[in-house]
Parts: structure tokens; C-alpha cells; sequence
């Protein structure tokens, strides 16, 4: 096991005080889904992005649970990143899977970094499977040493954030993670306003521009396009062929759009009274069940798969099966996608 030395990075004055300052109203603001497409500078359609924020609990804590996911191929090469974490009020990561794949023709290489917060440090512990077999490399860091610090997932929360406030404060410089778990400076500026084509509608968006300085490899940068209620409407990694972009409207969380949205007297419906309805009811439930039997006739592998599933499921008894029926079903995500 490895301490790292990180006395010389040092967040700015300016993140340190925009955590400080963040409160609850702030982060429950940004409890809300995003769901973009990925597609190339052609327009084709190469995979999914999307991102959560739901209110959470963690050994009694309240805080935040975030999923992130993004699958797709680059150049008719599967790959793909999904993000768990729990995040606390003052964006601490209390516990974070990262998990990044890409599936070359003869081999898979495979990238989990597993981030928990234990009594007064934080501990990284990184698995990396290649060809040449699995490496594992476990890091810890004294949390006096990570003032300012923010990873993948707490990175969302201050995007959506900033984008609601619409300003980024000057120097705002916190600390993260590179690629390869590597402690350095993750940089925001504004980017400012630029008009979208959502759907049939130009929509006024907001930018942001998000750099990490890695001190062993090159710097990464994501151009990040806001709402003005905080949905996300384009991102993209400078130097990607692929952008993601959102296609459709979504309910906006306040402003104009809301107010605006005619408001009807509700009427108890009790439609197992209504026979008309009730009819249509039984019409559609007869219907469905034909529909999926017939696909299940269709399709015998749907039923051993499930079978595989749910022996490893039984025989592994993870304590999130949440994440483990992710990691099962994954490749056969990855593999769908054109």
C-alpha cells in the first residue's frame, strides 16, 4: 500500500469556499435525470449518456446517490463508463465505483477504480485488466491532504450547480483525479451563452469548461452545454469525434416554461368503475401478455440467460445487487449498440 504525497497541489481559495458555501437547497436543485445521445460528426447515432442524482443513505447518512452511465462505439470499437457514488452534503465521496471498458477485437481492457472513504483517509483502490493480465494498485490519502478535492461523480453536481447559477467563479480550481488515479488540478471557467437546436426549438444554453491537469500525462477537457434549469444539453471531451447531445425538451425545473403550463381542477378517477375503461384495461392487459409471451417463444435465449443470472446471483450474494446485475449485463448492452 502507497501514501502519495500531494502537500504541493492545493485547491483554490475559490473552490474551497464554493464547497463551503454550497448548501442544501443548492444540491436538492439538482435532483433530476439527464438523457443525451452520442453521435458522431456525421450525425450518426454511436451509443447513450445519462446521469441521476437521487436523495440517499449511507450508514445513516443522508446524502446523495449518483448514477452516471455512457455506452456506445468510436469507431465501431465498444466502449463504455458507468459511475456509482454516493456523495455527501459538502460533495465529499463517501463511496465511488468508476468502471470503464473498451472491447478490441482480441481483448477486453477493462478499468475499475474503487474510491471509500475510511475514518480520516481516502482510500483508491484500481484494477486494471489487459491482455497481459490484471493489475491491482491500492493508494491512500491522508483527507488533510484532499481540501477541495472533487471526483467524476461530485464533478456533476458542481456543473449542474454552477449551470443553475449561470457564473463560474474566477479561479475555481479544486482537486481530482487524471485517468490513471493520479491526484491533480481540475479547472472551471465560463464558457458563456450559445444558442442549441433541441428538437424543433433554439434554446438559449450555458457553458462550461472543465480541465484536469494531469502532471504525467496530457490535460483533459469537456466542453459542457447547460439549460437554464440545469439539464444538460451537449458534452463533449475536446479532441473526441463523438459529442453527446440532448434531443429532446425535457420538463424544465422552473422559469417561464413552468409558469406557463395550464393548470386543470383534478377529478377523483376511479377507473375500475369506469367500464369503458375498465374494458380497455382488460383489452390491453390481454394484449400485453400475448405480446410477451410470444417474444419469450421467440427468443429461447432470453430464458437461460436469466437462468445464468440468477445461479450467480445466488451463488456471489452481493451486498448491492444493483451494481452486480450492471457489471453481468453489460457486455451484452455494449454488444447491441451499432
Amino acid at each position: 500500500m502507497e501514501e502519495n504525497e500531494t502537500e504541493e497541489l492545493k485547491a483554490s481559495v475559490n473552490a474551497v469556499e464554493f464547497i463551503y458555501n454550497t448548501g442544501s437547497r443548492d444540491l436538492d436543485e439538482c435532483l433530476f435525470a439527464d438523457s443525451l445521445v452520442t453521435v458522431s460528426d456525421s450525425g450518426r447515432e454511436l451509443g447513450d449518456f445519462s446521469v441521476s442524482v437521487t436523495k440517499a443513505s449511507y450508514n445513516e447518512e443522508l446524502c446523495y446517490l449518483l448514477h452516471a452511465n455512457s455506452h456506445g462505439a468510436v469507431d465501431d470499437i465498444p466502449c463504455g463508463t458507468s459511475i456509482e457514488a454516493y456523495i455527501s452534503k459538502k460533495l465529499e465521496i463517501l463511496e465511488e465505483n468508476h468502471h470503464e471498458y473498451v472491447k478490441l477485437e482480441k481483448q477486453t481492457v477493462d478499468r475499475k477504480v474503487h474510491i471509500v472513504r475510511q475514518d480520516d483517509q481516502l482510500v483508491v483502490n484500481r484494477i486494471i485488466s489487459e491482455k497481459e493480465g490484471v493489475k491491482t494498485q491500492t493508494h491512500t490519502f491522508p483527507l488533510s491532504s484532499l481540501k477541495g478535492f472533487v471526483s467524476e461523480a461530485s464533478n456533476f453536481l458542481i456543473l449542474r450547480i454552477l449551470a443553475r447559477h449561470k457564473t463560474v467563479p474566477e479561479n475555481m480550481t479544486f482537486l481530482s483525479f487524471d485517468a490513471n488515479t493520479v491526484l491533480s488540478k481540475s479547472g472551471y471557467r465560463a464558457l458563456g451563452w450559445k444558442t442549441q437546436m433541441i428538437g424543433e426549438k433554439s434554446v438559449d444554453i450555458f457553458g462550461i469548461e472543465r480541465t484536469v491537469s494531469s502532471a504525467k500525462d496530457s490535460s483533459a477537457t469537456w466542453h459542457c452545454y447547460f439549460m437554464p434549469d440545469g439539464h444538460l444539453a451537449s458534452r463533449v471531451q475536446l479532441g473526441s469525434p463523438a459529442i453527446m447531445k440532448l434531443l429532446h425538451l425535457p420538463f424544465l425545473l422552473d422559469g417561464v416554461e413552468k409558469n406557463n403550463i395550464p393548470v386543470f381542477e383534478k377529478k377523483p378517477l376511479i377507473w375500475e368503475e369506469d367500464m369503458e375503461l375498465y374494458s380497455k384495461f382488460l383489452d390491453r392487459k390481454e394484449e400485453l401478455k400475448a405480446d410477451y409471451s410470444s417474444y419469450i417463444r421467440q427468443h429461447p435465449e432470453l430464458k437461460a440467460l436469466m437462468a445464468d443470472f440468477l445461479q450467480f446471483l445466488l451463488l456471489r450474494k452481493p451486498q448491492d445487487v444493483f451494481s452486480f446485475a450492471r457489471d453481468f449485463f453489460a457486455p451484452f448492452a455494449s454488444g447491441k449498440i451499432p
